[in-house]
């Protein structure tokens, strides 16, 4: 599955805020992704972020 930067992607596991959304800012390796309910930003390494990824809501 190919992942665009910009994209909003629903993940398995909530965020502490109370969303589970988010903004893919960064794709290789790692991606990078920010919280759209709070702004926070982490990084994931690839492996575990295409096993977190439950749907992709916009790209």
């Amino acid at each position: 599955m190919t992942y665009h930067i910009g994209s909003i992607v629903t993940l398995k596991k909530g965020h502490p805020c109370g969303t589970n959304q988010w903004e893919i800012i960064r794709v290789g390796a790692d991606f990078k992704l920010k919280c759209t309910g709070c702004g926070r930003i982490v990084m994931l390494p690839r492996k575990n972020f295409e096993k977190s990824v439950k749907k992709i809501l916009e790209e």
